[in-house]
């Protein structure tokens, strides 16, 4: 499959929806999986951000899954002969929280695609575009940002590229212990069957990453509770990052925050234990 854009023109702005009802189970085992001792939820009560992404699971069927655990493409994300993917960053825009015991509507939509040439070989990203609408309306608007990218080399070790270093300024952090209990329970959580954070076997001899992988998503929504906890009065409206460098199992790696002056934004991001950026974001406030 060629990778240029005038390839993917049939793709921008295709869609596809999904229903789902907000109920509580999922909520009590995230906030299990997270360790947070917190009231079992109720009718009504509002999602905090970043716990949207427990609903609308995919439900692609086991023969249509790739060798890495991820969906095969060429459906609905857009068709390419390079096979791995990975999250490259994104934006959340909220605009009113959903609620335990809604009824709602997810709409996605292929928004961009940018084929692209990098140190690592070719790339490609696509921008996928989520519309979360609960009984009351539009709620939440997300931007996903996909990278796809070459196979590794086989019998080739992966060494990480060292990440440029993280602030030392924060005001806020929290010290993060993932291990294979953590990553396989936030995985079975998003229905995830991604290879690269449970299976250490192929991570290390066909991926040739030096261990299993946090899911980006784990340590985005640990920046959002980080927030959730400082700020519990204030409402957050966006949320920004990027994803720079991976993070592994049984490194203790930490989420940090710094806010501003006027109290309506925060700059955020993840570090390794050696002091690396591995995500960087921002969130505002009103």
């Amino acid at each position: 499959m060629p990778n240029d854009p005038e390839s993917f023109q049939d793709w921008l702005g295709r869609s596809e929806e999904a229903t789902d009802t907000i109920t509580a189970d999922p909520l009590i085992r995230y906030n299990a999986t997270l360790d947070r001792d917190e009231p079992k939820p109720k009718p009504g009560d509002s999602l905090r951000p970043g716990s949207h992404w427990l609903y609308f699971l995919p439900t692609v069927r086991q023969s249509e899954l790739g060798e890495n655990g991820n969906p095969e493409v060429g459906n609905f994300l857009p068709p390419s002969d390079l096979p791995r993917r990975m999250w490259a960053g994104g934006k959340l825009t909220f605009h009113q929280p959903l609620k335990v015991c809604e009824k709602s509507k997810k709409v996605s939509t292929i928004a961009s695609v940018t084929p692209k040439e990098g140190r690592s070989g070719k790339l490609m990203f696509v921008t996928v575009r989520h519309d979360y609408h609960g009984e009351n309306g539009l709620a939440l608007s997300e931007d996903h940002n996909i990278v796809y990218r070459e196979a590794a080399k086989p019998g080739l070790a992966k060494t990480p590229t060292k990440p440029k270093p993280a602030p030392e300024n924060a005001e806020w952090s929290l010290t993060i212990h993932p291990d294979p209990r953590l990553l396989f329970r936030f995985s079975a959580l998003m229905f995830n069957a991604a290879r690269i954070h449970f299976d250490h076997t192929y991570v290390t001899k066909v991926e040739g990453y030096p261990g299993l992988i946090v899911n980006a998503r784990m340590v985005v929504i640990q920046q959002l509770e980080l927030c959730s906890h400082r700020w519990p009065d204030k409402t957050m409206t966006t949320y920004t990052y990027r994803c720079l460098s991976p993070l592994f199992c049984n490194t203790p790696f930490s989420v940090n925050g710094l806010p501003n002056n006027d109290g309506n934004a925060v700059k955020l991001w993840a570090a390794n234990n050696q002091g690396g950026l591995s995500l960087d974001g921002e969130a505002t406030f009103e």
